[in-house]
């Protein structure tokens, strides 16, 4: 048997694809990923084919689509193909977004003779943002309920109040460019 269909134990799959045991349990538990044979001693054994579902659930994860609705697709057929196909959509657009904030921290950089406005400091914040933790649907919902246990009413007003007028500060091109990109980004209900 080569490497690539052979057995792997859960520590060691853990490891070469850079997930914890947790995950791989917690996997298990869910039905996403029940490895199909086991050690004398009772520890999971992942084969090629557990990989290869590993591979769907990790790129469909990746797009932001929830665990429950991940079992639902793997319990279909799932084009592996066309799954690549929309990863490396996916990526290529992570990159896109990081080229412009490497962009916009080069512009800052160079304009380091005066200190960054707020308008460029808000931008770079978004992008990172945005690049370092894609805004997944349950993410969406644990920011929402974080903010409403978290902030008294009058400061969620006073912070509507100065979002409003940091809006109005900008011209009609930058707030159409935000609202553009909010609504590409934006988690979908």
């Amino acid at each position: 048997m080569s490497r690539d269909d052979g057995m792997w134990r859960i520590g060691s799959l853990a490891r070469e694809t850079g997930l914890t045991v947790r995950t791989l349990h917690h996997y298990d538990r869910l039905g996403l990923l029940s490895p199909q044979s086991r050690t004398e001693g009772g520890h999971r054994c992942y084969t090629g084919d557990d990989v290869r579902r590993l591979h769907r659930i990790v790129a469909l994860r990746s797009l932001g689509i929830s665990l429950e609705e991940i079992g639902t697709l793997l319990d279909g057929e799932i084009d592996p193909v066309g799954l690549l196909h929309r990863q490396l959509d996916e990526v290529e657009s992570r990159i896109r977004k990081a080229t412009e904030v490497r962009t916009r921290l080069v512009d800052v950089l160079n304009d380091l003779g005066a200190e960054p406005s707020a308008r460029q400091l808000l931008r770079l914040i978004e992008e990172t943002v945005m690049i370092n933790e894609p805004m997944t649907p349950e993410r969406f919902a644990e920011l929402k309920e974080k903010l409403r246990r978290h902030v008294r009413e009058e400061d969620l007003a006073a912070l509507g109040e100065k979002r409003g007028d940091e809006w109005n500060a900008l011209s009609r091109q930058e707030q159409q460019g935000l609202t553009e990109r909010l609504r590409k980004t934006a988690p979908r209900s």
